[in-house]
């Protein structure tokens, strides 16, 4: 398996520098202390989501009775419409009611670390089905080894642009921020295409012989 591919994906699908502005949003009124903590929440709960999705993923799926191939077809969906979202200058996972929410538990002070920054913000149910798709391709115990350490790059990259948030907003402006998450949305938009093209010729192999030709 191309253990490269996975790792383009997640860091497209999570993106935290399309998330800086919200982070700085709802932590604009927290002190040092309470934002550092925010930071190593998000970090940590970024690298459970990613790492368990790989590890346990293909089990709840088979649990519920549901093909890779149709797992496959239906996240390569997911990631298509996160890339819309990416090419509009919106985050993958985002979705104006859990912003609105995320907001309401902030003003309430209640800790947004984990909901809507960590979930859906960064990952969700793009990020969770590009690891059980890539899992399923895995065959030897160091390439599953390696699907779990990208959720420590994951929640390593979290820390760094949270951290450096102030500064990336500085230089980047929210125009930079904007086309980065555009570029991001079309690498994801062609691996999305990728994984539905797999996914559709294992439910219907008839296409193989037509697409060959």
């Amino acid at each position: 398996m191309d253990l490269i591919k996975p790792l383009i994906a997640l860091l497209a699908i999570v993106n935290p520098i399309g998330v800086v502005p919200f982070f700085i949003h709802f932590t604009q009124a927290f002190s040092r202390e309470e934002r550092q903590r925010t930071i190593r929440t998000s970090s940590l709960a970024a690298f459970a989501v990613v790492s368990i999705s790989a590890v346990a993923g293909l089990k709840i799926i088979e649990f519920f009775g549901i093909s890779i191939a149709s797992f496959q077809v239906g996240g390569g969906l997911l990631l298509l419409i996160s890339s819309m979202h990416m090419l509009n200058a919106q985050p993958a996972e985002s979705r104006s009611e859990d912003v609105n929410e995320g907001q309401a538990k902030a003003d309430a002070g209640s800790s947004i670390a984990v909901v809507p920054l960590t979930i859906p913000l960064l990952t969700g149910p793009a990020t969770i089905s590009t690891m059980v798709i890539y899992a399923e391709k895995t065959r030897t115990f160091w390439e599953h080894a390696a699907l779990v350490g990208y959720g420590v790059v994951i929640g390593a990259a979290t820390f760094v642009a949270f951290s450096a948030s102030g500064r990336i907003a500085k230089v980047l402006g929210q125009t930079g921020i904007n086309v980065m998450t555009r570029l991001m949305g079309l690498i994801l938009a062609a691996m999305a295409v990728e994984l539905l093209a797999d996914g559709l010729i294992k439910l219907f192999p008839v296409l193989a012989s037509h697409l060959a030709r």
